[in-house]
């Protein structure tokens, strides 16, 4: 067993499966600590290194491209603090953490674990049912089906359309962006229906826009990532970048029904203005971007 506890957290290696648990010190980020502990697979991992610093150093784990659905869903934008695969190591530690990532290391080269992407995730994600409640709404995930409740601060126009549901069978993908405390992050669900929309997230009802605090906005990638999990694995989809939405476009419906989305979107927005809930400027707005989003 090699191990090594610091305030940071633990991560402790038995030769098969690396712990993750992360540390209960308020300097722990409070994705980290809900998020909970984490056994990584020896075959997810593609390296380790300790990097030292003059006052205090960091262990940081590299995964197989595919292993794992935290890292598809927020695609690499976790803040650092918030990366439960970063380790904070203080300097009288170095040599504890030297020996840890040296003994991960050697077990992947005796078990000649490739480097190449996987086929399958090897990380379960977060369980289920989950629900965060953001700047913007609730989100809530039961392995089934997704489920935005908004709040009294979102756009008139989502609380206008009320809870919006999304079957797992209607998703295409997630997408996740973090409020970074200077720009404005968001949540969105890509449907059959909108995968070609560009409505902005504060007008999108598939979307939660994340403009409050950094801190419990970033809870929300506990939902993307639980309903990524749940979705066909990159590696059976079109394109090696399934991010890019001109690769969706082997997934999505004939152009004939396109148009009757078109045709159902502007007939909402439509009925929305008629009663009064858009005005008429946020009405040409929405509408132009629903047409340019088709």
């Amino acid at each position: 067993m090699a191990e090594i506890i610091q305030r940071d957290g633990t991560w402790a290696f038995d030769g098969s499966t690396v712990r993750i648990t992360p540390g209960l010190h308020r300097s722990v980020p409070l994705f980290r600590q809900t998020y909970g502990e984490i056994a990584v697979p020896l075959e997810a991992i593609s390296g380790i290194v300790f990097e030292p610093e003059r006052k205090r150093g960091r262990l940081r784990m590299r995964l197989r491209e595919g292993a794992d659905p935290l890292l598809q869903a927020t695609g690499g934008r976790l803040p650092d603090p918030a990366d439960p695969y970063r380790l904070v190591v203080d300097i009288d530690r170095s040599g504890v953490a030297e020996y840890v990532a040296e003994e991960i290391r050697h077990a992947l080269l005796l078990d000649q674990i490739p480097g190449d992407p996987t086929k399958t995730y090897l990380l379960p994600g977060p369980p289920v049912p989950v629900s965060v409640r953001s700047s913007d709404g609730t989100v809530s995930f039961d392995g089934t089906q997704v489920r935005i409740d908004w709040s009294d601060s979102s756009d008139r126009v989502k609380r206008a359309t009320g809870p919006r549901i999304i079957g797992i069978g209607d998703l295409l993908q997630v997408e996740w962006l973090p409020n970074s405390g200077y720009e404005d992050g968001f949540l969105r669900f890509v449907t059959r229906e909108t995968v070609f929309s560009k409505l902005p997230p504060e007008k999108d009802p598939y979307a939660l826009d994340l403009w409050g605090s950094a801190r419990r906005d970033l809870l929300t990638a506990l939902v993307a990532t639980a309903v990524t999990a749940r979705l066909p694995h990159p590696s059976t989809r079109t394109g090696s970048d399934y991010a890019e939405r001109p690769r969706l476009a082997a997934s999505v419906p004939p152009q004939a029904d396109h148009h009757d989305v078109l045709l159902r979107r502007l007939r909402e927005l439509g009925e929305l203005h008629r009663d009064g809930v858009l005005t008429d400027e946020e009405f040409a707005m929405t509408k132009a971007a629903v047409l340019r989003g088709f």
